[in-house]
């Protein structure tokens, strides 16, 4: 029976669970783990990429959220699990360039294997997990409503971690991750 436009078809991991950890080399050269972030109130995972135009439309307001909760407890991860032999613009030392260029205030790391994307279930790029102090999936899907940022109305990432800082669960926990597919390896 397909799906009407106001059901959600729940894709990744299940609202409540608990974060997966990995081990993943970070554009710094260090290799960071779900540990690395032990502090934090609220962990947001963001499979991303370099090539993506909607990842590229989306790097400022990434900067820009990091910005505004690390005082907060608050961290992004990003992590690039595209397969680079068919998107050379997504290796490493690209990854470490683009990092670099976009002025990355959070990690970027490199899932090679990318057992990582299989487990957490992303299905394109940008797609957020956060997770609250308890590493429990709070919110999953979109950063907002809009590539365009002058079109933005609704800030869903925003009003979670807001929700998640203050105990609340999102009054939004899913919804519809939009950009450009996970590049599988064949």
């Amino acid at each position: 029976m397909p799906s009407s436009p106001t059901t959600l078809d729940s894709v990744g991991l299940p609202l409540g669970a608990s974060a997966v950890d990995f081990q993943l080399k970070g554009v710094d050269g260090k290799t960071h783990s779900l540990n690395s972030f032990s502090d934090e109130k609220a962990v947001v995972v963001v499979f991303s990429c370099n090539h993506c135009p909607y990842v590229q439309a989306y790097e400022d307001r990434m900067v820009q959220i990091q910005k505004d909760y690390s005082a907060k407890g608050v961290t992004l991860v990003a992590i690039n699990s595209n397969d680079e032999s068919g998107y050379p613009e997504d290796s490493y030392p690209n990854m470490i360039k683009r990092a670099k260029e976009r002025g990355f205030n959070f990690p970027y790391l490199r899932d090679d294997t990318q057992e990582v994307a299989k487990k957490y279930g992303a299905i394109c790029t940008p797609h957020v997990f956060a997770f609250d102090q308890q590493r429990r999936l709070q919110y999953k899907g979109r950063i907002d409503d809009n590539r365009n940022p002058e079109s933005v109305k609704t800030k869903d990432l925003r009003d979670a971690l807001d929700a998640i800082l203050a105990g609340r669960k999102p009054s939004v926990q899913e919804t519809r991750p939009f950009g450009c597919s996970v590049k599988w390896k064949n």
